[in-house]
């Protein structure tokens, strides 16, 4: 099958570069719902056999035109959610960001007995994201493809994990709002990335590229 993992749209804290991976999080700008609203459009040749999306607000808001369009409900998912801040969570300051960067990049890198003060560790995240897309897999057959709205650190890192990706690659993809990466396989046999979109699947015209966006930026942009 195939997984569209598609991040959500842009948030107040993605622009004020926030470490907001908390429940329920934060509503979309203007911007991040007319990322929203260009989803169906964007994925106009793709036949979708199901639309997922985490417990966190953002996703459920950007998964909306999308369900509307398509005719399909957003089934709300556990375990799709953001990598937690824990301690750091809705901090700015560099030393708040550059430890959270640094932890998913280390689990990025296999280091998954990695925490962060009053986080969980890698293996936590692994299972509990990996858990969910096992639930969504067990609902399809082999030729569906399913869109699950989720959030950058998270995709990145699963991604990263799940294709084995070449880590000095991983450390380099950036993924802004409505940027999508291509998962085609299975949980069992494992899977291979075959499309990774940087950019907002409406264009460039609703890029931010003004925004402090830390969860999206890459290790590499954030260092």
């Amino acid at each position: 099958m195939r997984l569209l993992l598609i991040r959500h749209g842009q948030t107040p804290n993605n622009v004020a570069g926030a470490l907001d991976t908390g429940f329920p999080g934060a509503v979309l700008t203007p911007l991040g719902q007319a990322q929203a609203e260009a989803l169906p459009e964007a994925l106009l040749d793709v036949e979708l056999a199901g639309l997922y999306a985490s417990r966190l607000v953002r996703t459920q808001l950007t998964a909306a035109p999308l369900a509307a369009d398509r005719g399909l409900e957003v089934v709300v998912t556990p375990g799709l959610e953001e990598i937690a801040a824990a301690e750091y969570e809705m901090r700015t300051d560099e030393e708040a960001v550059q430890a959270y960067v640094e932890c998913v990049a280390g689990w990025m890198a296999g280091e998954l007995d990695r925490s962060l003060p009053g986080g969980s560790t890698g293996h936590a995240f692994w299972e509990r994201y990996d858990a969910a897309v096992r639930s969504i897999a067990a609902e399809h057959g082999p030729d569906d493809t399913v869109a699950i709205i989720s959030h950058g650190a998270a995709i990145r890192c699963f991604t990263t994990l799940a294709a084995r990706l070449d880590v000095d690659a991983a450390y380099g993809l950036h993924l802004g709002n409505t940027g999508m990466a291509v998962l085609r396989g299975d949980p069992d046999g494992g899977w291979t990335l075959e499309q990774w979109h940087a950019e907002p699947l409406g264009g460039p015209a609703l890029s931010d590229s003004g925004a402090h966006d830390v969860t999206g930026e890459s290790p590499d942009e954030a260092r």
